[in-house]
């Protein structure tokens, strides 16, 4: 799936198996080597074909890792969520931007 396909209903997004919701998005999942307590993931848009990869730390409980994937599989395909409690932040980093700074 790419973000320009159809978006799933907030309630199959969270409602569907996380391993089958993946499998059925096209999304590619991949490890972190960020080990910083306070990256909890993130997801990108592949600019000229509108693929999602996914990354997530390793080493964080089933629990966190299946809401922050939801989470941020949501905000990338515009799927209508709450936000996160404090102390998570989502930061968008505009397609042009290259170069991220503080």
């Amino acid at each position: 799936m790419t973000v320009s396909a159809t978006k799933p209903s907030a309630d199959h997004l969270m409602d569907t198996p996380l391993p089958m919701l993946i499998s059925e998005l096209g999304v590619t999942l991949t490890d972190s080597p960020i080990t910083d307590r306070t990256f909890f993931g993130t997801v990108i848009v592949q600019r000229k074909t509108g693929e999602l990869r996914l990354t997530m730390p390793t080493g964080r409980s089933e629990l966190e890792h299946d809401t922050v994937a939801r989470y941020l599989l949501a905000q990338a395909l515009g799927v209508p969520v709450p936000d996160m409690p404090a102390p998570f932040v989502t930061t968008r980093i505009p397609a042009k931007q290259t170069e991220v700074t503080p």
